[in-house]
């Protein structure tokens, strides 16, 4: 199928080549970019005021007018140059719109930033083959750097998640491209303009840089240093192949004391005994959809929210115990046919012993570790989901305002009712759980730091388990 396009957008960001591409277009017959049409500090071009008739003030009260007079060129291809820091508000009608083609312009992103402070420095952006060079060397800054990387990858992996979302594919141009006339007019006939025999590359502009980066940079030596230390290639991230989770506003609780108390609880928590003590502070309440909720939040100003850590190696116990007591039978038959949790007869279960039910949990923590990573068929049940996914989760909704860990559940809450004017916190309520010796043991440990790594790092819990006061 042969995608008809009628309009273009440049993903790009400063100094990555984009006003070469521009003027390459814009050399073509029925073909005009116009320039970064959305950059909050100008309209297209330095010094210019307004586009297409349409003024910034005008942009700014309403984005997508100017987006509809850029599009609206019946037999003509326009478009422009959009970088991550340009309006988000027309962000998601340039992706939904199929008809507009979508390319991609990348630069190694450390030749990217060293010329961009030259620019700033010299405030020269663009040369010609009759201009000098204004000489100049700039510094590294290591913090700026990585803050501009992280933004820049942030924006690329966003739009190529939404494209691979939506069956779309882009043009994938790099900086050494932009004068290969191969590429140029391969880019065209993706466009659609298949009558051009032949695009070259514009020669109004020249690099102005092209120096090597020890010429350009002041610190070179302190540069290569602190390169040293980045992981381009992600050797330290931890895999993630558990489902999102949905921020699951059914189950969360409010109480009316003070200015109003708002539960989000993490499934293999202390639920049971936190929602007690919400009823007795007061007028508690639940079962709330996202509307809902939303008014409660708006009738109760100075509010607050929080939800509940505890440490993975105790959820995972908390799992365990729940499989044996109310899970379907079915589902633990599953896990002696399939996943290797060799659990005796259901009418067996109330008699194992503590030796045995040490066994049996090692081996669930297995299958917890496989189950985590992808590697099983079953569902990830919110019992045992990494509690990071579940507060993310949440996070697509409402964020709370306080992680308190259960090991200082009773103090963490007292002080959160004093924030909302609650002055008897009832802690005699928050008696901690008691928990089996065997799970001091340390393989149980390093077991449970296998299946939720990504919880151990995201939240800094100690490998042992430290009993809670």
């Amino acid at each position: 199928m042969t995608q008809q396009f009628r309009s273009f957008v440049i993903f790009a960001e400063m100094r990555t080549g984009s006003n070469l591409l521009e003027a390459t277009l814009n050399g073509v017959r029925k073909v005009t970019c116009f320039g970064e049409a959305f950059n909050p500090f100008m309209m297209g071009w330095p010094d210019k005021e307004e586009l297409l008739g349409v003024t910034r003030a005008e942009r700014e009260e309403d984005p997508q007018r100017l987006l509809d007079k850029l599009f609206d060129k019946p037999g003509h291809l326009p478009g422009f140059r959009y970088f991550h820091d340009h309006d988000p508000r027309v962000l998601d009608a340039i992706i939904d719109n199929h008809a507009c083609a979508k390319i991609v312009l990348t630069r190694n992103p450390l030749e990217s930033y060293i010329s961009t402070r030259l620019a700033r420095e010299t405030n020269q952006w663009k040369l010609n083959e009759t201009e000098t060079a204004i000489p100049a060397v700039t510094s590294y800054d290591p913090v700026e750097f990585r803050q501009n990387l992280s933004e820049i990858e942030s924006f690329q992996l966003s739009i190529l998640n939404r494209l691979q979302a939506s069956g779309q594919t882009a043009f994938w141009l790099g900086y050494e491209d932009l004068r290969d006339t191969g590429v140029m007019t391969g880019l065209l006939h993706w466009l659609g303009r298949t009558d051009v025999e032949q695009v070259h590359p514009a020669r109004d502009q020249v690099p102005q840089n092209p120096r090597e980066l020890a010429e350009k940079v002041d610190n070179f030596d302190e540069m290569q240093a602190d390169l040293h230390k980045l992981d381009p290639f992600a050797l330290r991230r931890v895999p993630n192949f558990e489902p999102r989770r949905g921020p699951a506003v059914p189950s969360f609780a409010t109480s009316e004391a003070g200015a109003g108390l708002l539960f989000m609880p993490v499934q293999g928590g202390p639920t049971d005994m936190l929602r007690s003590w919400l009823e007795a502070l007061g007028n508690p309440s639940g079962k709330y959809t996202q509307n809902s909720l939303r008014q409660w939040k708006r009738k109760h100003p100075g509010h607050r929210s929080f939800s509940v850590l505890r440490h993975p190696l105790a959820r995972a116990w908390d799992a365990f115990l729940h499989l044996m007591t109310h899970a379907k039978p079915e589902l633990r038959q599953l896990m002696r046919d399939v996943h290797r949790v060799p659990l005796p007869a259901d009418e067996e279960l109330s008699e194992l012993s503590e030796d045995a039910a040490a066994a049996l949990f090692a081996d669930f923590l297995d299958f917890l570790r496989r189950n985590l990573n992808g590697q099983t068929t079953l569902p990830t049940h919110p019992n045992w989901a990494s509690q990071s996914e579940v507060v993310a989760g949440f996070a697509r909704f409402a964020q709370p305002d306080m992680l308190i860990r259960e090991t200082r559940l009773a103090t963490d809450l007292e002080f959160l009712c004093h924030q909302t004017g609650i002055d008897d916190p009832r802690s005699d309520l928050l008696s901690p759980e008691p928990l089996p010796e065997f799970l001091s043991d340390r393989k149980l440990a390093v077991a449970a730091r296998a299946a939720y790594l990504r919880d151990y790092i995201a939240f800094g819990f100690d490998v042992e388990l430290t009993p809670a006061s």
